[in-house]
């Protein structure tokens, strides 16, 4: 079973694409069942009919025909129908940013460009639709026409980063001595070389998204150090880089290091820039990895690895926000070709197979199941038993989670990517602290329930279930042959995670036993306007209860 819209011209396929999106989000945040046939249900005094066809327990449903009372809706006056009883701004809000997100997949779907070389760059480009569980996937605050096709890994974009030369005495940075991929240099050192240029004396170079380059001389701190001639706008200088999914990272192939850059569109729910904790958590992490913090797991687990963030360069950081000018430094893994992220193999593909399921229909009989089982054990197990050693849970989720496959696409390791989504269980803080010899840890510091509660979303939902229902989805294997597979392997890794740390199987026993999971309600969040990347850790999301995926019975 191929995606929907294989037959139909490109906006046609980004309707179809945004209703499913919503639909799913609907049915899940209000608990209304779905099955195989015909859905129909009342919202604010209309019927919304759609016949079903799949249904899945990951929620990965295919809605066809969709019509509110017999008429075809538009994605936005879907959204505004089943969202009457939110505040009206943030509806208007969500059906404006909904409709720009369909007309960036039209273009997305019917303009692709030319794609980046390697495995790496391919998986990061064909996110066509987005997150398959969200209202408005592709919106990006207006972004359209040229800088749509430059900064869009979708349609193969690829530009150089804007530089700015920064009184050396304004600038804050801070890297890991002797990490390889920094090649000697100190973070400055490694900007000046990334740029191709000597510096003024006492002043220092820091990078910018084009779109940021523009957009900071807007604010009042930039605007006066630029007026007081503290620093310069050098405009373009360097190599091309190729965005990657997050938009804000950016990769070249021939480079060690790739930049994770401030962004201030609203992508999704958020706007994407980095805050001096988000910084300064990347350099924590590398020096746990460093001083074996996660000694058990990377024996137990050898084909697993983080990717290091090894230096940072801001302006102006010390106070509570950054300017907007900022960089992370991030390693490029080893053979970084074998790497794919996730959501770039189950993302759905117009008239094809994802890419998953391309890979998976080559293995033949018993493929789909092998392939989950070697997922559930190298990535998704490994993650749990970092958590049950040290308290460090993974936001995970599939962007952030890449896959090591062999040359016949099967897995051979996997890898976590990022600088903010660390999680803290509270009860492990001590432990950490011993170790650091600090006083305080940057990683989010939270009640152990929380982060069981964020992981079963990230590592078990968003993650882990997104395999199962695109190769289902597929029509590679039976959705309930494939959950029995990831049951089985969850049950066998048991011992060795509660071998890991205190009460180490909790959280798997909990996805084993639980007849309900908790589980992110991505269209309530962002009606209710929360930005996740500054809100607070106990209210960053809205979370709701849902039935049990790995409890098979009655759908």
């Amino acid at each position: 079973m191929t995606s929907p819209g294989s037959m139909a011209g490109p906006t046609s396929v980004a309707v179809e694409a945004h209703l499913n999106a919503i639909l799913r989000c609907y049915t899940r945040e209000t608990s209304v069942p779905v099955s195989a046939g015909q859905l129909s249900l009342t919202a604010d005094g209309s019927t919304v009919t759609a016949v079903v066809q799949h249904a899945s327990r990951t929620g990965l449903h295919l809605f066809t025909d969709v019509l509110v009372d017999g008429v075809a809706p538009a994605p936005e006056e879907l959204v505004r129908l089943l969202s009457a009883d939110a505040d009206p701004a943030e509806i208007d809000d969500l059906a404006a940013r909904t409709a720009e997100s369909v007309r960036n997949v039209a273009v997305f779907v019917g303009e692709q460009g030319e794609r980046g070389p390697g495995r790496f760059l391919e998986a990061e480009q064909v996110l066509l639709f987005g997150h398959l569980n969200h209202p408005a996937p592709k919106s990006r605050d207006g972004l359209s026409g040229a800088e749509l096709t430059a900064y869009s890994p979708e349609l193969g974009g690829r530009f150089a980063v804007h530089w700015f030369e920064v009184d050396a005495e304004l600038v804050s940075s801070d890297q890991v001595a002797g990490a390889p991929s920094l090649q000697g240099l100190d973070a400055l050192q490694l900007m000046a070389a990334l740029a191709g240029i000597t510096p003024t004396p006492g002043r220092v170079l820091i990078p910018a998204h084009p779109w940021q380059s523009a957009d900071v001389l807007k604010r009042p701190r930039v605007a006066t150090l630029l007026a007081e001639r503290r620093m310069k706008a050098l405009g373009p200088l360097g190599a091309q880089w190729y965005p990657t999914s997050s938009l804000r990272t950016v990769y070249h192939p021939d480079l060690p290091v790739m930049l994770k850059l401030s962004l201030g569109l609203r992508i999704t729910n958020s706007r994407r820039e980095s805050t001096p904790t988000e910084l300064r958590r990347g350099l924590e992490i590398n020096r746990l990895l460093d001083a074996a913090y996660n000694a058990g797991t990377a024996t137990a687990h050898p084909r697993f690895s983080i990717v290091r963030d090894p230096a940072w360069v801001a302006l102006d950081e010390g106070g509570p926000t950054l300017t907007g000018l900022d960089v992370a430094v991030r390693e490029v893994p080893a053979g970084v070709d074998s790497c794919a992220c996730l959501a770039g193999l189950v993302a759905p593909r117009p008239g094809q197979l994802s890419r998953l399921g391309a890979v998976v229909a080559g293995h033949g009989e018993g493929g789909a199941a092998a392939w989950v089982a070697e997922y559930i054990d190298q990535v998704l197990v490994p993650m749990l038993h970092l958590y049950a050693e040290t308290g460090i849970g993974l936001e995970a989720h599939q962007q952030n989670t890449l896959v090591r496959l062999d040359d016949a696409g099967r897995v051979a390791g996997g890898a976590y990517r990022d600088n903010q989504g660390y999680y803290l269980a509270s009860s492990y803080l001590q432990g950490l602290l011993a170790v650091t010899g600090l006083r305080d840890s940057t990683l989010a510091v939270v009640e152990d329930a929380i982060v069981d509660d964020r992981l079963t979303y990230y590592l078990l939902h968003n993650q882990a279930l997104a395999v199962v229902g695109c190769l289902a989805m597929d029509g590679l294997a039976d959705e309930d042959t494939l959950l029995s597979v990831v049951r089985d392997r969850l049950s066998e890794a048991l011992p060795s995670l509660k071998a890991a740390g205190p009460d180490g199987d909790r959280l798997a026993q909990r996805w084993l036993s639980a007849d309900r999971l908790p589980c992110k309600a991505n269209m309530m969040t962002r009606l209710r306007g929360i930005d996740e990347v500054v809100a607070p850790l106990d209210a960053q999301s809205v979370y709701l209860e849902v039935p049990n995926p790995l409890q098979l019975g009655a759908l």
